[in-house]
């Protein structure tokens, strides 16, 4: 969904904008003819294979030959003994920006003089919003494995491929469970940056009160970032007016009857496309269209409780949306004057599915974040 939940916004609010500390824009570098050709098979490749796990997906839900016991993997490689034919670019009639190139170096710059020997961790744990799985990292985790580090893009229950019925899940605690699966089994002194995106925000924030220890540090990407007591639904009602995109693409899940709370929120896909996908490629709307699921309804309205001592004590970075139509950058400003992260980042051109959208230039940034040292105690 990315943010369904913000839904529930009154109207008549409004922000007074602070300014934030913005990332400056990276020089334009010229590639060659056959740069740009390897960039853009890489690209239709990697999309090709996400796109036809998610057809297998549903084949097997409807066949009803899901298997319930599931062997997760950070990634899936599909061999093939011919070389695949190069794709054709995808049109869409939406004005998008032509490109991720402008903003950042091409990867083959950014990976020349990158080291990541001695860091801290060089292992990610992404957590993708709601409405989405791990599928919607699939350029993420291509470009930072190509970089050297460990990438681990979870399932939250209920979503992707995660066989769990998404009505049925009652707490926050329930939704998570996969991800504190993860960093329950990590081994003494073993650390991880954890990313959230959207409503995975809420859900990161609620595990580094649980693990601190165990996070390196936070990145929350057009992220819920709330403070102690907040849910949700209490952070997105602020949201500035009326959002008809948003009121149009809501469909409340009433399993337990229409007298009992919802249990769920869908989304409608034609009303999606513009309100989550402004700016992203017309593939990877097509993708998203075939891969969401609903949101379990719960979570959004539970309340948070974070203290000082664990939340507080993971460094936390910002980055934020330009182009956003679900969380606005008055409201995420407003999330970061609120609870002031480390650093803020900024990408421009960017939707709220920056890892569609703006995917080198959002791995430049995590790469950028992830070489900042450790604070001295």
């Amino acid at each position: 969904m990315g943010n369904s939940w913000a839904c529930f916004t009154p109207k008549g609010v409004t922000f007074t904008k602070k300014p934030s500390k913005r990332l400056p824009n990276s020089s334009s570098t010229k590639r060659t003819k056959k740069e740009d050709e390897k960039l853009e098979f890489d690209d239709a490749l990697i999309h090709q294979q996400a796109l036809a796990a998610a057809l297998l997906f549903h084949q097997h839900q409807q066949n009803g030959s899901l298997p319930l016991n599931l062997n997760r993997s950070t990634s899936v490689v599909y061999p093939s003994t011919a070389a695949p034919k190069k794709l054709p670019k995808s049109s869409s009639s939406r004005q998008r920006s032509r490109t991720d190139h402008s903003f950042i170096q091409p990867l083959q710059l950014v990976n020349k003089d990158l080291n990541i020997d001695g860091l801290e961790t060089i292992h990610f744990v992404l957590v993708h919003g709601g409405g989405f799985g791990a599928w919607c990292w699939y350029k993420t985790i291509t470009l930072l494995e190509e970089s050297g580090y460990r990438v681990d893009a979870v399932d939250l229950a209920g979503s992707g491929i995660h066989t769990f019925d998404t009505n049925s899940i009652m707490s926050l605690a329930q939704y998570v469970k996969p991800l504190t699966d993860i960093l329950e089994k990590l081994g003494d002194g073993e650390k991880v940056i954890l990313v959230g995106h959207d409503f995975g925000g809420a859900c990161i924030s609620y595990v580094m009160e649980l693990f601190p220890s165990k996070i390196s540090k936070a990145i929350f990407i057009a992220a819920a970032m709330l403070s102690s007591g907040q849910s949700c639904l209490d952070m997105f009602s602020q949201q500035t007016g009326s959002n008809d995109l948003m009121h149009q693409a809501q469909i409340f899940l009433y399993t337990n009857g229409k007298d009992q709370p919802p249990t769920a929120i869908d989304l409608d896909k034609e009303s999606v496309k513009e309100f989550l996908f402004n700016q992203s490629p017309a593939k990877d709307v097509a993708l998203s269209l075939v891969s969401m699921r609903p949101i379990p309804f719960a979570p959004v309205i539970e309340k948070l409780s974070l203290s000082d001592v664990n939340y507080g004590s993971v460094r936390r970075f910002y980055i934020g949306t330009h182009e956003d139509c679900a969380i606005p950058v008055a409201l995420q400003e407003n999330m970061i004057n609120t609870n002031p992260p480390e650093q803020v980042f900024w990408l421009k051109g960017s939707d709220h599915a920056p890892f569609f959208s703006r995917p080198q230039s959002l791995h430049k940034i995590l790469v950028e974040i992830s070489q900042i040292p450790p604070k001295q105690t």
